[in-house]
């Protein structure tokens, strides 16, 4: 039997330290640069303190989203981390055990099937992806995709190396901090659920985005093509939409809810603006939620969705579309159905 499967419950963790744009551009020394946060419509970003790090905002999401779930942590079959950044008790990277088997054994998740997953900005929606290929198969009934990101430190990296206002590493300044968890199910109603999930890598535009550990300092290290990869994202991604809505059998119009990658409010509407052209029609709305929270990396889906499933957005049947565009250049495309999880948030005690 070919199961299809459903989002059942998400959590977030987001650190309570805000730090705003005019606080960050005022360390730089480039006047231009002081307009980032009309540029991006990022007005703050959530970071770290002592204590909070990778794995802290990882296993907190995933409490916070097994608090929504009708299922314990013992019933969880796999357990998908997803995260860049693998920090742990500081900014050392941290490669073994698995962030995947250190998260489990915090949660108590004592028999699922555990790995990790790395694929930039794309990570938890491959999760996704991945996971969904195991519960269409009967392999697994559940599993829980998680992602920590302390990823603010390359906002600390970049002040000290802007020299210029087209320096590559002034995308870096979007980034922000947080952890989310998302639980998927199988459910046997062909009307539920996750409609079609599907990733194309054009390695040819790989060098536009680059990121790695910082050889002088803790932390990382990102430099960007910010104009060229925008581009190359929006122009490439219209086919891949048009063949994911042609399998759905859906038009744009029909979506109730697109939600791209959360880079850049001037971005955003770039690319919608672009896609109006391209397919005569649009979305009923267009999600920008980075206002408080900036680039959350490959959280930044569910956390806009966790935030819409707590102002009572969303109506079950909802036509969602998750859009994500990471470096590598990866362009994903997962389109679900919204479910009766709407009841559980937005509740007040």
């Amino acid at each position: 039997m070919d199961w299809r499967c459903q989002f059942e419950s998400i959590g977030v963790k987001m650190p309570e330290k805000s730090l705003t744009t005019e606080e960050l551009t005022a360390k730089l020394k480039i006047p231009c640069i002081h307009k980032l946060g009309l540029l991006t419509g990022i007005r703050e970003r959530k970071v770290c303190s002592p204590g909070e790090d990778s794995f802290s905002l990882a296993v907190d999401a995933a409490k916070d989203c097994l608090a929504f779930s009708k299922y314990s942590a013992e019933e969880l079959d796999m357990i998908i981390n997803c995260s860049i950044t693998k920090y742990k008790n500081g900014l050392s990277h941290l490669y073994e055990p698995t962030f995947s088997t250190l998260i489990k054994n915090s949660i108590g998740a004592r028999k699922a099937i555990s790995f990790d997953i790395s694929n930039a900005c794309a990570g938890m929606l491959t999760g996704v992806y991945v996971a969904e290929k195991f519960i269409r198969q009967g392999i697994i009934n559940t599993c829980m995709i998680v992602s920590g990101e302390y990823i603010s430190n390359i906002c600390d990296h970049a002040v000290k190396n802007i020299k210029t206002s087209l320096s590559p590493e002034i995308s870096s300044l979007t980034l922000g901090d947080c952890g989310a968890a998302v639980i998927i199910e199988r459910t046997a109603d062909e009307n539920k659920g996750l409609i079609i999930s599907g990733f194309t890598t054009l390695s040819k535009f790989s060098n536009l985005c680059k990121g790695r550990q910082n050889r002088n300092a803790p932390g990382g290290k990102m430099k960007t093509n910010a104009q060229k990869i925008h581009q190359a994202a929006i122009t490439q991604s219209v086919p891949i939409v048009k063949e994911a809505l042609k399998k759905s059998s859906l038009s744009l119009n029909e979506i109730k809810w697109l939600i791209p990658h959360q880079t850049s409010r001037s971005s955003i509407i770039s690319g919608a603006n672009h896609y109006l052209n391209c397919f005569g029609e649009k979305p009923g709305q267009i999600v920008i939620s980075l206002k408080e929270v900036g680039n959350t990396a490959s959280t930044s889906h569910f956390l806009a969705l966790y935030r819409y499933l707590n102002e009572k957005r969303f109506d079950v049947d909802d036509n969602i579309m998750l859009l994500c565009f990471a470096s590598g250049l990866i362009i994903g495309v997962i389109i679900f159905k919204m479910n009766e999880m709407i009841s559980r948030y937005g509740l007040t005690n």
